[in-house]
């Protein structure tokens, strides 16, 4: 759920991500390998907004208020067509991207003590991370195979909460798109 590979994650860090389980056959043996994030028990996903709140700040009016953002927001289809990177990451663009960052603005909106991405970047661009902290070498024998198992297509109908507990990531609770 980061995209800077000397950031160790926290115990109460959370997260809200869009699962992408079509890409699992595609991605997992990269990410397995490349992403600390998936190491850490992160499934192949798109990030809406992290960090998000500080585990000991979810409650459940904070559940319920995520859930009413969320559910303004019809479910989607997507599709994975082709890779794109950023320094030392490999990733996987999603099209169309809009409905992704419409859910990160709504929620980025309701909680602007939680910029995305810690407010790092200017520009948002959605993504599905396969490997980061690489050399460009590595990034191309992954793009090259990842090119071959492309396009996969999935349908986005929920949001997910995910929380590290200090030494992994797990999901406590699922939030339904309309």
């Amino acid at each position: 759920m980061t995209d800077d590979n000397s950031v160790a994650f926290a115990a109460g860090q959370s997260g809200l991500i869009v699962r992408i389980p079509e890409a699992e056959p595609a991605v997992r043996a990269w990410r397995d390998r490349l992403d600390l994030s998936a190491r850490a028990g992160v499934p192949a996903h798109v990030t809406i907004l992290f960090p998000f709140l500080d585990a000991s700040r979810i409650d459940d009016g904070t559940r319920v208020a995520v859930g009413e953002v969320i559910g303004r927001h019809r479910a989607f289809e997507t599709r994975f067509e082709h890779c794109g990177r950023f320094p030392g990451i490999l990733y996987v663009v999603p099209e169309p991207a809009a409905p992704f960052h419409r859910l990160t603005e709504a929620i980025a909106d309701r909680w602007p003590e939680s910029p995305p991405f810690g407010g790092r970047f200017d520009e948002l661009v959605p993504h599905l991370t396969v490997a980061q902290g690489q050399e460009d070498a590595v990034l191309a024998q992954a793009e090259a195979d990842l090119q071959s198992r492309l396009p996969v297509t999935a349908r986005v109908s929920s949001v997910d909460l995910m929380v590290h507990d200090g030494a992994r990531w797990h999901r406590k609770a699922s939030f339904s798109l309309r």
